[in-house]
């Protein structure tokens, strides 16, 4: 089992490279984590965009661009759309988002004709989170792409945790649906729909992982709250995976570790598309960014 991101890497470099493209990587951030994924040996990669600003950012950052291919492609709109295609077609494993903004990106990949959202499927982002107070990664969702997830879209967010869960090694992921209370009160929707996720999960409805819930946070991931709460779950206090009720709770949660705890590192990944797609936001660090390509060509086909 990958218990942190160092491990993570260690994996990928025994394993074959995979293919991954920029839309739009014009931006330090996005050539700088390229460059150190490439320096790592897990990724080959493709720069869609200016290449002026791309040669610029390389200059700047002392870094030699012949690592890179670049594809010149001056407009940002085209850019996208052409790195999405290329993914689409098989010449890219993963796509990252570069310099451009999460709803053109986004736009891009859910594009009806050329773009990377099978028929019927539900997108839904992916973090893993190492933070020094828990023994093991966690894998949290969904913190930037379903609002509100209904009962549906949870089933499947559940199954994106659990395949995230598996390529790190787990081989049957503990999920927590996470609630305010981890009593069942009718009154609160994110306590019953965690609570028949776990129902279903009892009867062998849902594969590959065990759900517990509705369970809060403290119960989920701390043993010594299990204990004074006498609480009895094959998943309370030991959680790989946490489904979150609200992309505002989730949203939190993610944003608390990495601003609030020190030496937490994080990956976030998009779930659902034809390919795993990298979905950082602007504020996150080259380091997240690096983690985010690292999880993506775990998770890549």
């Amino acid at each position: 089992m990958i218990t942190n991101f160092n491990e993570l890497f260690d994996t990928l470099r025994s394993r074959t490279k995979k293919r991954m493209v920029a839309a739009w990587g014009v931006d330090d951030h996005t050539i700088t984590a390229a460059s150190l994924a490439i320096e790592k040996g897990i990724v080959e990669v493709t720069l869609v965009g200016d290449r002026d600003k791309i040669l610029a950012v390389c200059q700047h950052e002392k870094i030699d661009p012949a690592i890179f291919t670049i594809i010149d492609n001056k407009n940002e709109l085209d850019s996208i759309a052409q790195a999405v295609g290329m993914v689409r077609d098989g010449q890219g494993d993963i796509l990252m988002k570069g310099l451009c903004s999460t709803d053109k990106y986004m736009r891009g990949i859910l594009n009806k004709e050329r773009g990377l959202l099978p028929p019927k499927a539900v997108l839904s982002h992916v973090a893993v989170i190492e933070n020094p107070n828990y023994p093991k990664l966690l894998i949290v969702s969904d913190m930037a792409v379903i609002p509100l997830p209904d009962f549906k879209q949870k089933l499947a967010i559940c199954k994106y945790l659990a395949a995230t869960a598996r390529a790190l090694g787990i081989e049957r992921p503990k999920v927590a649906a996470i609630a305010a209370t981890e009593q069942m009160l009718d009154g609160m929707p994110a306590c019953v729909e965690a609570a028949l996720l776990a129902k279903m999960s009892d009867r062998g409805q849902i594969a590959g992982c065990v759900i517990d819930g509705p369970l809060a946070l403290d119960v989920a991931i701390d043993a010594e709250s299990v204990a004074i709460k006498k609480i009895k779950s094959e998943v309370a206090g030991d959680a790989d995976c946490l489904l979150f009720p609200n992309i505002e709770s989730a949203n939190v949660f993610y944003k608390v570790n990495s601003k609030l705890c020190k030496g937490v590192r994080q990956a976030a990944i998009m779930a659902g598309g034809m390919a795993p797609c990298v979905l950082s936001s602007r504020a996150d660090s080259i380091d997240t960014k690096l983690n985010s390509i690292a999880l993506a060509a775990l998770t890549a086909k």
